[in-house]
């Protein structure tokens, strides 16, 4: 008999970062795939959702976040009791993710974990939650080897930890993304003009900041807006995202060359991360993204501020503090800094060179998932 294997995703991004996994696990002979989503307006996934849980922050209260994660680990407990699984992978930090791990762990269903053990010193709550996933789940899919090393030093037992690689890295390898063409088409650039990709998010301790810090964005890319094209998206669902959104809108409105969404997806955002790599442009923000995507792309990146403080990242990121000037000129050197832009072409990537999706699948199949041994974790010290 095939195990079901149960994949959450919380969020349409993480939804794209999970695919090489979701693939994988339905081609392979030894697991069905059951897809369980919390993300409210899941659009139109790759693979049928066999369970949907939306998992939302009512307002931008503190307090929002820890009723969320409390009404989707009520839901979340009845939908993988409902859909009998084997076991649940779950990705990454998200408070919506953290409430699947409750879910799962407290009613002994195994759990996968994706990118335990990465660090982010940056000021949000991310390190604090994916650690405590870490500590609930029953095995671990770290991203790189410092990532495992954490693990181990936490003391999770070696025999749990597979070093997979980066997921997104599987599809950047097989060339599964937008075309050059494709992107200009449906997002009307020039993909020969220079190019600024443009993400930020609030940092969770201090949702206050967010506007400041957006402020000093927006000068930095008014300064360049006229001899360069721009792509914003939308931050995140945590508290501090209404000021971001609002200062997205008041800058991109009426402004020719300025593309604003609420998400491009993974399919067409690796398109323009691949445009940037060519030559033609840069990310900009303190999305994880900028870190762990580009490099396979050699997509030069500018780092913002402190969100990503601690975490591993390639030689395409330049660090700056969220001062326009330093932003206009960290920009300015992706753009136009041809030493630089050599330099990257032979970057090599922290995050592997793919086949994450079917390492995770073979684990999987190959480990009892229902074991007492798997289930009853030690902690080694």
């Amino acid at each position: 008999m095939t195990k079901r294997i149960g994949v959450f995703t919380g969020s349409r991004s993480e939804y794209g970062l999970l695919v090489p996994v979701m693939r994988a696990i339905d081609a392979h002979d030894a697991l069905s795939l059951q897809v369980i989503s919390g993300d409210p307006d899941p659009g139109n996934p790759e693979f049928s959702i066999a369970a949907h849980v939306p998992i939302s922050r009512a307002d931008e209260t503190p307090a929002s976040t820890p009723l969320a994660i409390g009404e989707g680990v009520v839901g979340l407990t009845k939908v993988f009791r409902d859909l009998d699984l084997e076991a649940v992978v779950i990705y990454g930090d998200r408070f919506e993710a953290f409430a699947a791990m409750i879910a799962a762990t407290q009613q002994s269903l195994a759990t996968a974990h994706i990118e335990g053990g990465d660090l982010t010193q940056g000021g949000t709550l991310d390190d604090v939650v994916r650690h405590a996933m870490s500590k609930l789940a029953h095995l671990h899919f770290p991203t790189n080897e410092a990532a495992a090393g954490r693990l181990r030093a936490m003391g999770e037992e070696p025999w749990r930890i597979t070093t997979t690689g980066f997921p997104p890295i599987d599809l950047i390898e097989a060339g599964d993304y937008a075309r050059p063409e494709e992107v200009a088409d449906k997002l009307g650039i020039d993909p020969q003009k220079p190019l600024v990709l443009f993400t930020q998010h609030p940092i969770s301790t201090a949702p206050e900041a967010a506007g400041v810090e957006i402020k000093a964005c927006m000068a930095a890319l008014h300064q360049l807006a006229e001899n360069v094209q721009i792509i914003l998206t939308h931050p995140n669902g945590d508290i501090g995202s209404d000021a971001i959104i609002a200062a997205l809108e008041a800058f991109a409105k009426d402004r020719a060359g300025t593309v604003l969404r609420k998400t491009l997806g993974r399919h067409l955002y690796h398109g323009v991360l691949n445009v940037c790599g060519q030559g033609q442009g840069a990310c900009v923000g303190n999305s994880s993204s900028g870190l762990k995507e580009t490099p396979a792309f050699h997509c030069p990146t500018v780092d913002i501020g402190p969100r990503q403080t601690g975490r591993l990242r390639g030689e395409n990121v330049l660090h700056v503090p969220c001062q326009t000037d330093k932003i206009k000129a960290a920009i300015d050197t992706c753009l136009f800094d041809t030493a630089f832009k050599d330099m990257l072409a032979t970057a090599p990537n922290p995050y592997g060179k793919g086949n994450t999706g079917a390492r995770i699948a073979e684990v999987l199949a190959a480990t009892d998932l229902t074991a007492p041994s798997l289930i009853q974790k030690q902690t080694l010290l």
